[in-house]
């Protein structure tokens, strides 16, 4: 499919940050961004490339006022010899089909999305940072632009790819992170939303995250809606704790996103020999093995963060710390393990990694 490309004059070229070592997450977006649009009687049309800017709705859009919307994210990486990969294309394209499935939003065509995809990144790949950990992070969306006020699916949307070099996705990097239990609010509960990667989940959590910031704390560790005491997830990652004879997380059973991170993870664990458990976890549990020496490390686990050791939790005034609040061993293995496969240090048996010419 012809995909026209809108180029951006060079007066118009966005600023590059100078320094990689200090991109941060999400604060910087490169030249152009891709789009089409879809209505019930043509379907989807439109696909183009045109220089990254406003995006303009009308006041009555629903995705406003009913937040029907979706998005994820993967990244792009360059390798030592200038090539450009992407992780696990085919399974972040996945999890955004069911996620506008479950947002009754009708999934973009794979085809044209895809070649939609690799023409931006062709086009922008002088924006692919090349520092250790860095990345290029590619955000697809999907919002309902029809301008009509009244609670039903809509009938107008509009799809877009936006791109932007990324460093951690924390300010300290690597370093362990404080996490507070949240047993207040809750974030997503059985028969909701919460496999679906929507903006509706993260405004949930917006408060509960901003009170325990004040506390001191990066993030807030997630509890089940129906007795508060299963773990579910810390903050928008994945959650993992290592046990002296397992490595647990909870299992997906409807209210967790199914991480594209987590489940590399599982497959690296296993592939090094570890026991791998994804079932129910407590947060009694978690502190009864800290009080028996049987939990050794806890670390989450993302797209955006890769790895985030966990140094301990607050919970109801008390504080469990994980491995002497140091990253772990088995954090450190996992985060090399996957990384060396992005960034082609180490052979891929899975075949996870598209490369772009």
């Amino acid at each position: 499919m012809d995909i026209p490309v809108s180029q951006v004059m060079e007066e118009m070229r966005r600023t590059k940050p100078l320094n990689e070592a200090e991109l941060g997450f999400g604060r910087y977006f490169s030249d152009h961004m891709f789009m089409m649009d879809y209505d019930e009687n043509s379907g989807w049309t439109k696909a183009r490339i045109e220089p990254y800017g406003v995006l303009p709705l009308e006041a009555a859009a629903a995705v406003f006022h009913y937040a029907q919307e979706v998005f994820d994210n993967h990244k792009v990486f360059r390798r030592a010899n200038g090539k450009l990969a992407m992780f696990r294309i085919n399974d972040y394209l996945n999890r955004f089909a069911h996620s506008a499935e479950r947002m009754c939003m009708p999934a973009p065509p794979r085809d044209v999305r895809l070649e939609g995809l690799k023409k931006l990144i062709r086009l922008d790949r002088d924006w692919v940072p090349s520092a250790p950990m860095t990345a290029l992070n590619v955000r697809h969306a999907m919002i309902a632009t029809e301008p009509f006020l009244g609670v039903r699916p809509a009938r107008e949307f509009r799809f877009f790819i936006i791109t932007g070099p990324v460093g951690a996705y924390y300010a300290g990097g690597f370093a362990p992170v404080k996490i507070l239990v949240e047993d207040k609010y809750v974030r997503a509960a059985p028969g909701g939303v919460g496999q679906a990667k929507t903006g509706g989940n993260y405004a949930a959590g917006l408060r509960a995250q901003s009170e325990a910031q004040a506390k001191g704390f990066s993030q807030v560790l997630w509890l089940d809606a129906k007795e508060r005491s299963y773990i579910e997830e810390v903050g928008a990652m994945n959650i993992f704790f290592k046990f002296k004879n397992e490595l647990v997380t909870p299992p997906l059973t409807g209210t967790i996103l199914p991480g594209v991170t987590r489940d590399s993870i599982i497959t690296l664990a296993r592939s090094l020999g570890q026991r791998v458990a994804e079932r129910p976890v407590s947060i009694q549990e978690v502190f009864q093995a800290a009080d028996s020496g049987d939990l050794e490390e806890i670390f989450g686990t993302g797209t955006a963060a890769v790895v985030s050791p966990v140094s301990c939790l607050a919970y109801q005034g008390r504080e469990v710390t994980a491995s002497d609040g140091q990253p772990g061993p088995l954090a450190q293995r996992l985060l090399k393990e996957l990384t060396d496969i992005q960034y082609g240090l180490a052979p891929d048996p899975y075949g996870w990694v598209d490369l772009i010419d």
